[in-house]
């Protein structure tokens, strides 16, 4: 049997959507026909709360869950890519050694970076760690404001970082935020064609970085 393909995701910065993201590539990938596993190292613990909350209403059918120290991560993640197709992996926002054993266990790193000039100057350290544990890196611009100035500027200058620019933009809507206290993805609580249409080609781009169907 296979082993599951374990996605990263970190970001030095606090409030960069890395949870958001974590949930959400979740729930589309589960929508694929995918079993996922969601493993939280984040001391703050929103995704293993927004967890339990899809899990008392139901909700959470093909879908494990685990906790982990930074230095537990290893393990918890050699078991649960026994049990399922995908392990996601939301850490907390810094760049230090701490971070390295996820990084260390991904087969791609997602870095979000927010619509900010701070958020784009924080993604540095967790490239660099990235590089030296020789990993795959994803940028994804998120919150993006698209037809700003502001967002236009945060988008080029990502392009001159050392990793692949994800081509698709998520948006910054409320519909993100809002699903995530109901337990569910943005994708299962709004009908804005828009949403699903970004949701739907960032997941194809991930899979295209990770190479699998």
């Amino acid at each position: 049997m296979a082993k599951g393909k374990v996605i990263t995701i970190a970001q030095q910065k606090g409030g960069s959507g890395k949870t958001t993201l974590a949930v959400n590539l979740g729930v589309m990938l589960a929508r694929a026909g995918h079993s996922v596993a969601f493993l939280d190292t984040d001391p703050q613990g929103s995704l293993g709360r927004w967890f339990m909350t899809r899990f008392d209403a139901g909700r959470a059918d093909g879908m494990e869950f685990s906790t982990s120290s930074a230095w537990g991560v290893g393990y918890e993640v050699g078991k649960l890519r026994d049990m399922a197709d995908f392990v996601i992996i939301d850490t907390p926002p810094k760049a230090d050694s701490d971070l390295r054993p996820a990084l260390r266990a991904a087969d791609l790193v997602l870095v979000p970076i927010a619509s900010s000039h701070v958020d784009l100057w924080a993604t540095d350290g967790v490239l660099d760690l990235a590089r030296r544990e020789n990993r795959e890196v994803l940028m994804v611009l998120n919150r993006a404001r698209a037809g700003t100035k502001l967002g236009a500027e945060i988008s080029e200058a990502a392009k001159d970082l050392a990793a692949d620019l994800a081509q698709t933009q998520i948006a910054n809507r409320v519909a993100y935020a809002a699903s995530l206290g109901d337990g569910l993805g943005a994708v299962e609580g709004a009908a804005n064609p828009a949403l699903r249409a970004e949701l739907d080609a960032l997941l194809a781009e991930v899979r295209g970085a990770l190479d699998t169907d």
